[in-house]
């Protein structure tokens, strides 16, 4: 059954989340957004995509436009940065694209992130479309408009606001999806129950079996209500200046882990790390109870997902100053998100050093 979400700022309707099983009416939604025959198309995917489902998203493009381009780099997060871009730049120079012209991100969220930022860029700006291909870019990446890249060891410093015409998500290339990726996509999910939705966090325990076997009802209802939280999160607060913070939670030890691991961990799954240290510091502070700490803890790991990582080649001191350079910093205090309770996460800058490395200390083995 197919889902569509509608995603409005300040009142104004700005784009529609499609939920599907294949790419069948990708074009037909595509005409329905008036964007011209004659305008040409420029899919960007990477390595991996580019051999499961390039030639079924162009030829499904092809039944209303014949002007149908690709660029393709190579797969993973080392690729996310302006070295990328300017080859993409460089594409669409070459080929003569310009304002009346797209770019589609078939991919995940290296891809997505990567699209975004080029289009926001490009010419001032050009439309773009999101197909996101993995479960954390379908839930979250391609959602709400953050785009950007990496630069040198720093994640996302380098970024845009800048919102997609159309997301559209074939849940059916989630089958392709390995083990990993696949759990690094419920990190992102898990989070997004812990901020904003106790019952959704009880609902992803009761069906975990079903959700490990990729029913794929079961997945459609997941991604729907996760997708919920974060149009209603992007709604409020679209450039990040409140409540669309609490999307990070999780994310702050997480993205340190991520970079002091020189992007070996895959996203979701720092998240993940991220989010049990978040969860200790929480209960720490006596928002959240001992049981609760140890059933967040239970149910990430219930789904393959890291809760502790490795003293070395990481130390808690070192975890420590990467937050420090990391964009969530503000007047050179750490922006955390922690729980008052399961569903319900506040935004603090008022945590000490010690408090911190106390978080950090919980997850390393």
């Amino acid at each position: 059954m197919a889902k569509n979400i509608p995603v409005s700022y300040l009142g104004e309707h700005k784009y529609n989340i499609h939920i599907r099983n294949d790419f069948e009416d990708l074009s037909s939604n595509l005409k329905e957004l008036q964007l011209p025959a004659e305008s040409k198309i420029c899919i960007v995917t990477d390595s991996n995509v580019e051999s499961l489902y390039l030639n079924a998203v162009m030829e499904e493009l092809k039944k209303n436009y014949p002007n149908i381009y690709s660029f393709s780099f190579p797969a993973g997060e080392q690729q996310k940065n302006l070295d990328t871009v300017q080859k993409l730049y460089e594409y669409l120079i070459v080929h003569h694209f310009d304002r009346k012209d797209y770019l589609l991100a078939l991919g995940g969220a290296v891809v997505g992130d990567l699209t975004g930022f080029a289009a926001s860029t490009y010419l001032r700006g050009i439309p773009f479309i999101q197909v996101p291909t993995t479960l954390l870019s379908q839930v979250d990446s391609s959602i709400g408009g953050k785009t950007g890249v990496d630069f040198m060891k720093y994640k996302n410093m380098v970024g845009a606001f800048y919102q997609p015409m159309m997301v559209y998500m074939n849940l059916n290339v989630l089958n392709t999806l390995d083990d990993a990726q696949f759990s690094a996509g419920m990190g992102e999910i898990i989070k997004h129950s812990l901020i904003k939705n106790s019952k959704y966090f009880t609902w992803i325990k009761d069906n975990r079996d079903a959700i490990l076997a990729k029913d794929f009802e079961t997945l459609e209802e997941m991604i729907y209500q996760s997708c919920l939280i974060k149009k209603y999160v992007v709604e409020v607060d679209p450039t990040e200046k409140g409540e669309r913070a609490l999307l990070n939670f999780g994310h702050t030890i997480g993205h340190a882990v991520e970079k002091l691991m020189n992007f070996g961990l895959l996203h979701g799954h720092c998240v993940a790390i991220g989010s049990v240290a978040a969860a200790y510091l929480s209960m720490k502070l006596g928002d959240i109870t001992s049981a609760d700490y140890e059933e967040i803890k239970r149910v990430f790991a219930s789904f393959s997902l890291p809760i502790t990582i490795q003293k070395s080649p990481v130390s808690a001191a070192d975890i420590l100053s990467a937050t420090k350079s990391d964009k969530k910093m503000e007047a050179g205090k750490i922006k955390f998100i922690l729980l008052h309770a399961i569903g319900d996460a506040y935004i603090t800058k008022e945590l000490t050093d010690d408090e911190i490395v106390k978080s950090i200390e919980s997850v390393l083995a």
